[in-house]
């Protein structure tokens, strides 16, 4: 599936901006039409919007784009289906997956506290007959505490490894499919190897969960609700997929926009809906209060790793961090600064604008972090275009503006102080430096063809 506006050398938007209105694609179909029709069929011809121009021919191949398209309501509906008749063969057990920045969204569009929020979204998911509904936050505590480990290790390798600094971010699937397809070696080698919070749920879902429900990981149909739409591209790749089984750790992703298209379909009020206890990974605890991790609108890793950094290699306990935009409110600074000397220089990069100003720098080596939190979306997570878009398809400011303030007002929780994360550590991952920590934990990647010139591509 092509993009109309893009080549494989240049990107001409319609509008020079961040704010570009996404390419709008029909759903395809999960099936052939011989399906007996359904109570889920009038609710499964919703439209997909691909964010920005990732899904261009640079990008996405036509096998890729068919199975994107198959990551829609449909196939999440063909399943609920399967699972109301009596062929007990075929029935799946359904997990969904809740991302913290999706929760804010519901949050503000429907008048609610956050953890009204989780209640309603666990209620009306089980209503439609989900079995488990999980939070994602526990994957995002091992992404994190992954992640500050490979920095450091990083940084500590960084006078006898060439591309060990800088290290980025690895949990935006829009950077990452941008970096392996276009920008080469150049990039890829700084990438940092652990699993964004979504692939790590999936290894928690069909590996940790699976084991302890004593079921085979195929007859659990994962489903993420999430920000934005490239996490469907993210749950497509080789590496996370249980060839042993035939499963994929992630089954289907649908965006927090695309549930409100099934509640307003089904004709449900979100505040009719009963609140029902998220659940949890293990037995038959349920979730407390919604927490988040630092960081204004993600998961915080640059927060997180610049503390632990500055602790572990330098012995300074940063309490609060400082940052100071520079060209635009989406690059921002933080350094730290030991005996006259700038020790930490790290970056926030959200938007193609700033990262591709970030990749210049690092081809002219030019480049003075060492270390930065990439994001696709201008604004960070929160303004993924799976939530935050108004019916023209323009961000939808005022409610954004809301899902920042819900946002912030969520508890922080340290990854560190995750009794569940530190027993799973030791008993289900065999140590913190295990190679079953390796295999489930992190990732690596690889790089398309491209001609050098591809990283000029203007956008």
């Amino acid at each position: 599936m092509k993009c109309e506006n893009c080549t494989k050398k240049e990107c001409s938007k319609k509008q020079k901006n961040d704010e570009t209105q996404s390419t709008s694609v029909d759903a395809l179909s999960s099936n052939d039409g011989s399906e007996e029709k359904n109570e889920f069929d009038t609710l499964a011809n919703a439209k997909i919007l691909l964010s920005d121009c990732l899904a261009c021919d640079s990008c996405m191949t036509l096998e890729e784009g068919a199975r994107v398209f198959q990551q829609n309501q449909k196939e999440f509906f063909r399943v609920l289906n399967l699972n109301k008749k009596c062929d007990t063969s075929k029935h799946k057990v359904l997990a969904v997956s809740l991302c913290p920045q999706s929760l804010p969204y519901f949050a503000a569009k429907f008048n609610l506290s956050v953890n009204e929020a989780a209640k309603r979204l666990c209620g009306f998911l089980k209503s439609l007959g989900v079995h488990y509904v999980f939070d994602t936050t526990i994957a995002a505590d091992f992404s994190i505490l992954e992640s500050q480990r490979e920095f450091v290790q990083r940084y500590q390798r960084r006078n006898q490894e060439e591309h060990a600094l800088p290290m980025f971010a690895s949990a935006c699937p829009g950077w990452i499919r941008y970096a392996e397809r276009v920008l080469t070696n150049l990039v890829t080698s700084h990438i940092c190897t652990a699993k964004s919070p979504q692939q790590i749920m999936g290894s928690l879902v069909k590996g940790y969960f699976a084991r302890q429900q004593n079921l085979s990981p195929d007859k659990i149909f994962h489903v993420v609700v999430a920000p934005c739409y490239d996490k469907k591209l993210e749950a497509l790749r080789e590496d996370f997929y249980t060839a042993l089984y035939n499963s994929p750790e992630v089954d289907c992703v649908l965006t927090s926009g695309e549930i409100v298209q099934i509640m307003e379909q089904k004709n449900v009020s979100m505040k009719d809906v009963t609140e029902v206890a998220v659940d949890t990974l293990f037995d038959d605890l349920k979730e407390g209060d919604v927490v988040r991790h630092d960081g204004k609108r993600s998961d915080g890793y640059l927060e997180h790793i610049f503390k632990h950094a500055a602790k572990e290699l330098f012995g300074v306990d940063v309490k609060e961090i400082t940052y100071k935009a520079l060209k635009n409110k989406d690059f921002q600074e933080v350094t730290l600064e030991k005996d006259g000397e700038t020790v930490l220089r790290f970056a926030a990069a959200y938007g193609f604008r700033n990262i591709q100003n970030m990749v210049l720098k690092l081809k002219k080596g030019k480049f003075l972090y060492h270390f930065v939190e990439v994001l696709a979306c201008p604004g960070g997570c929160l303004n993924g275009k799976g939530q935050a878009q108004s019916e023209d398809g323009k961000p939808d400011r005022a409610l954004l503006a809301q899902m920042e303030e819900v946002y912030a007002a969520i508890p922080v929780r340290l990854p560190e102080s995750n009794l569940h994360v530190q027993r799973m550590y030791q008993h289900w991952l065999e140590g913190v430096d295990s190679k079953k920590v390796q295999d489930t934990l992190h990732t690596t990647y690889s790089t398309a063809n491209q001609s050098s010139s591809s990283l000029d591509i203007k956008w």
